[in-house]
Formats: C-alpha cells, structure tokens, sequence
C-alpha cells in the first residue's frame, strides 16, 4: 500500500523531454522558371481569328464515319500504279478533299461565306486545307477545286502545301477559300471540334480510320475500317438537318470513291 506519507516522499515526476520540431524544408522554387513573350506573326493571327469565329458566330459540330474500305483500297491500287501515270502520290486526304468538292456543289450553302448578315454562295469550290507549317497553321486554297481531275487536284494540294510550308507561297493562295477541310487523323484523333474559317459557314474536321464491330447480312459480326468525319456548321444559316444530309452524301461519295472519281 502506498500512504500519504509515501506519497509526499516521492519525487515530482519529471516532464517529458521536449521532441524538436523537424526543420522545415527548403523553400520551393516555385513557379519555377518561366519565360513569356507576346504572340506575334501567324500564331497573333490565328488566335485573332479563332475568337472572332467562336464569339461571332452558332457553332454546331455533328459526327459521323464512312466505311473507309473503298477509299483504302484505291489508295493501294494508286500508289502501287505505274510511277509513269503519276499517281503514287495521290494520298488518303487528297481522296477525301477530292470527295469533298464535289459533294459541295450539291450544297451550296456550305460553299459560302456570310458577312455582316449577307450570305454569299459561291458556284466554285475554292477549297482551303489546314496545313501544319514550322510558322504555325496556315490553310492554302485549291482554286475551283470542282473543276480539277483526281490527279491535278492532288498535284495541286502538294504544291500549295510545299510552299506554305517553306514559305515560300504567295499571300494570294491563302485567302478567298469557300470551305475548309482539318485533317489530323494521322496523329491519332478520331473526332473533334474544327472551328470555322471565318468567313465561310462550315468547316469538316476528317480524323483516324479505327476499327469498329459491324453486323453483316448473314447475321456474323465482322470489322470495319472507318474514316471519322467531324463537321462544324455555322448555325445562323445552315440547320443541323441540313449538315446531317451534307455528311450522308459525303459519305456515300467517299464510300463509292471509284465512282465519284470518274464524275
């Protein structure tokens, strides 16, 4: 037993040792290293345009796909034809453009530029293609596009995209197009949200030809190739149901290419 007495005997129980505190870390670099310079040249342009496209007009993009073995297997017979003919170089964006300058004439609304609410349809298809150059985003044209064979038209999109991209093309093949075509499937990308070339009314985004489950007649489930089609309409003047009837025919036209070719 421990008595009273025991108690005030005992010495005072000592307070813990005091632990110290870990030493703070050094200061963070932040933000860290950073440099800023103003936009300039064709990067201050393309931004300028960009937010006049989206602020100045409805902008409406549909979806949609083609099945791609048509157009697949006449890329295969061009590039493996007699280098003599000239058609090796002809590519899968050549075929589409080609496809969509002719379904084009069918629409002329979407050939057409709109401008301080006066809308103007074009009869030519002056047809303007995204091209990735060292200076930034520049879109060459194909002058009356309609009006060129399968080959003239793909030597023509190799020249124009030659000089922007060497910088070596005249300013006066990079305006005055009637609609334009975005393609950046090769990286990968199936759908997106091209945004219109001012002052045109549409704009088609073309993305990767992937693999997608399809039902055959017999019931059996096979796999198609499928070219992805992304199309943005300026909804002031054109409605959705007529960007959904401008993609059906364009994809009946890229799905029959051996046929529209020969138109």
């Amino acid at each position: 037993r421990v008595s009273v007495a025991d108690a005030n005997r005992a010495p005072e129980a000592s307070a813990p040792a005091a632990v110290p505190a870990p030493a703070a870390p050094a200061a963070a670099d932040f933000p860290g290293a950073s440099t800023s310079s103003p936009l300039k040249g064709v990067r201050k342009v393309v931004a300028k345009r960009m937010m006049e496209s989206l602020t100045t007009t409805a902008q409406l993009t549909l979806n949609t796909s083609a099945n791609a073995a048509g157009i697949l297997a006449l890329r295969k017979k061009v590039k493996n034809a007699d280098e003599a003919l000239g058609l090796n170089k002809i590519t899968l964006n050549d075929l589409v453009c080609f496809a969509v300058s002719r379904t084009l004439l069918k629409y002329p609304v979407f050939n057409a530029h709109l401008e301080d609410g006066v809308l103007t349809e074009f009869e030519q298809v002056h047809l303007g293609f995204a091209c990735d150059t060292p200076r930034g985003l520049l879109v060459p044209v194909i002058c009356s596009a309609q009006s060129l064979g399968l080959k003239a038209f793909s030597d023509e999109a190799k020249r124009l995209a030659g000089g922007a991209i060497d910088g070596t093309l005249p300013p006066d093949y990079l305006g005055g197009g009637t609609f334009t075509v975005s393609n950046i499937g090769s990286f990968g990308i199936e759908t997106f949200t091209p945004v219109i070339n001012l002052p045109q009314t549409a704009i088609l985004g073309v993305g990767a030809i992937t693999p997608r489950p399809a039902l055959a007649p017999d019931g059996t489930v096979g796999i198609e190739q499928r070219l992805n089609l992304s199309l943005t309409i300026d909804h002031q003047v054109i409605d959705g149901a007529d960007g959904a009837r401008f993609l059906r025919d364009l994809v009946a036209a890229i799905e029959n290419i051996d046929v529209t070719v020969l138109a």
